[in-house]
């Protein structure tokens, strides 16, 4: 009887190219336990065309953690130029995150959700990709405010003392 595969869905999302910046991702990817690469180019598991984008971007790479029968995963930046941000950190090139079961990823402009539902294969793991016309990410921009100009040069700031 087969083991059940580890499942990631993966949610796609572009702001100014919208769905076609996708237009060559499958609906379903199995992939061994190799690391699963994202980029433009050819060696990419996951080929997307966009100039922002590295040749190796970033990469998923399954692992075991101590003591654990299932597979986990992390999130690698490949990219010498660009970063990643993932859960509220930003990974330079070689820096890697493990993932939970919710993830926010935006790198290059994509946005990218990545949910992962266990399964008991060490074989493979399954890739489910779906297009988002809606953004997925909302990070609220910092807000100015003019707190600091009513206070005057002699007390110190509120909180400090």
């Amino acid at each position: 009887m087969e083991k059940p595969l580890t499942v990631l869905r993966v949610s796609l999302y572009h702001p100014t190219l919208g769905p076609s910046a996708f237009a060559n991702v499958p609906p379903r990817l199995q992939h061994d336990t190799s690391p699963l690469l994202l980029g433009r180019g050819q060696d990419a598991h996951l080929q997307l065309q966009l100039p922002r984008l590295s040749r190796r971007h970033l990469s998923l790479e399954p692992y075991l953690e101590k003591g654990s029968a299932l597979l986990a995963f992390c999130l690698k930046a490949l990219s010498r130029k660009g970063c990643v941000w993932v859960n509220g950190l930003t990974l330079r090139y070689l820096e890697q995150v493990p993932l939970s079961t919710v993830n926010r990823v935006s790198f290059s402009g994509i946005q990218m959700l990545v949910r992962v539902e266990e399964g008991t294969s060490l074989e493979a793991f399954v890739c489910y990709f779906h297009v988002s016309p809606s953004p997925l990410i909302y990070r609220p921009e910092a807000e100015e405010t003019d707190e600091w100009e009513g206070i005057s040069q002699g007390q110190p700031p509120p909180g400090s003392g």
